[in-house]
């Protein structure tokens, strides 16, 4: 991998993107940090997208300003990560996310010869004699700023500060080593990121194994783009993705759970699962999943088929989507047999039963991606619904269609139907009819549901 990449100056009149394709807020960021004497520029998405003629959502800002420097640019700035030292800087909502170049991560003992400002106290010690409390902050700043690997090779801190030719050369994919400067409207393209874009081919910028052992996600970045982007993957790196997808595991669950709303949930979520099975990535991300999805004509394969082109179709209508859904479909085989486990080992109720399940399923799924309660709760409460959705007797079915999760668990159900037909789709059937019907005839339709449970008969207590 080369230390630094120089590169070519693409002129405004040559290329499409303007300072107003950027949102109000990035600019501000970027012109506060030139007017402090500071070279800023917008990298990465933005940039590839809009040469891609796709409209620009995530707004990257780079600089050569330390987070320090930048947070004493702005009041409403505030710095985040330990892996990666990264600046945000708040407008309300929008949140500009502004990194400083990053260098090449060497040997600690070479460390020292980095960048003098770079390695500048956070506090100024010359000035006055620092308390134990500054003494403990500065020496944990410093201990941030070193990069440390692990075993494969893996960076699990990175803040080791350079140039922009080197912070080039750190990139992930070609296409994002392309920097916009808003002060001529020029592109700085450091690795031939345009020549990608026309021939819509992924390239990686480096030996393809190093960068994956370095950051195993840009295997499922490169996915993403590659689905996102209508772009090829060329057949070396799909073969490097095959051969390193084990190295998923290494990734905390936090993260996963960003990157997979990512990639199945941006309105290409089909593309995006045929081609993470292909790469044997989804048995990373999914592995109670891993054995049940071998077959393309299977119900849980079809099931999961079956929602994504739904969820897709959502995104590209902008309607709602929630994660909850995603993963209650996911899961829900897993669940059902562990489900069907407990009740034939223990004699235990369905409904027991299907709570234990899925408790046990959540979590063993939540040590790969974790999945945060707002989200866990919805799942379960979908699961826990489709009993009550099956049974419809007596009044619970006007109870149950005033339930917050009904809507849900209703378009849980018809999934279902759908994809196993039968009875089941019989049932989303009626529930689908039920839901058109005006409300003083509900009553009617439940009255005429045969009673499959007839009322058990009371004792009578004994006479005194």
């Amino acid at each position: 991998m080369p230390d630094k990449l120089y590169p070519e100056v693409i002129p405004s009149s040559s290329h499409a993107m303007r300072c107003q394709d950027l949102s109000p807020n990035t600019l501000k960021v970027l012109k506060t940090l030139i007017s402090h004497n500071y070279k800023a520029y917008a990298v990465g998405g933005c940039v590839r997208d809009k040469l891609m003629g796709q409209d620009p959502k995530d707004f990257d800002v780079v600089t050569n300003a330390t987070p320090e420097q930048i947070k004493a640019c702005f009041r409403n700035c505030r710095l985040i990560g330990r892996r990666f030292r990264l600046a945000h800087i708040t407008f309300g909502r929008e949140i500009i996310e502004v990194a400083t170049f990053r260098g090449h991560h060497k040997e600690e003992e070479d460390q020292s010869e980095t960048k003098p400002e770079i390695t500048d106290d956070p506090i100024d010690s010359t000035r006055r004699k620092l308390s134990p409390r500054e003494q403990k902050y500065s020496a944990k700043i410093k201990a941030d700023k070193k990069s440390k690997t692990s075993q494969d090779g893996q960076l699990l801190r990175d803040n080791i500060f350079g140039s922009i030719e080197e912070d080039a050369a750190r990139r992930d994919f070609t296409f994002n080593a392309m920097y916009f400067d808003v002060s001529d409207e020029s592109i700085l393209d450091f690795a031939n990121g345009m020549t990608a874009i026309k021939e819509r081919q992924i390239e990686m910028i480096g030996p393809s194994d190093i960068r994956f052992r370095e950051d195993p996600v840009r295997m499922i970045r490169a996915i993403r783009f590659a689905a996102k982007l209508n772009m090829k993957l060329p057949d070396s790196l799909s073969k490097s993705i095959k051969e390193n997808a084990h190295l998923l595991a290494n990734i905390p669950a936090a993260r996963l759970f960003e990157e997979t709303n990512k990639l199945l949930l941006s309105g290409y979520g089909v593309v995006t699962f045929e081609s993470l099975v292909k790469h044997k990535l989804l048995a990373q991300l999914f592995p109670l999943l891993a054995d049940l999805l071998s077959d393309e004509n299977s119900k849980e394969y079809q099931l999961v088929l079956r929602m994504l082109k739904n969820t897709d179709n959502r995104i590209n209508n902008d309607q709602r989507i929630t994660p909850a859904f995603l993963y209650a479909t996911f899961l829900w085989y897993p669940m059902e047999e562990k489900t069907q486990a407990l009740m034939f080992e223990s004699s235990m109720p369905m409904h027991d039963a299907l709570n234990l399940a899925s408790a046990d399923i959540m979590f063993r799924q939540s040590r790969r991606i974790m999945i945060p309660k707002r989200f866990s709760i919805p799942v379960r409460e979908m699961w826990t619904l489709q009993l009550r959705l099956q049974k419809r007797q007596g009044k619970r079915c006007l109870q149950l269609i005033t339930h917050p999760r009904f809507r849900a668990a209703y378009d849980f159900l018809l999934l279902r139907g759908q994809t196993e037909g039968g009875e089941l789709l019989e049932i989303a059937q009626w529930w689908t009819d039920f839901q058109k019907i005006p409300d003083n005839e509900k009553q009617k339709w439940v009255a005429a549901l045969p009673n499959k449970s007839p009322r058990r008969r009371r004792k009578r207590k004994p006479k005194t």
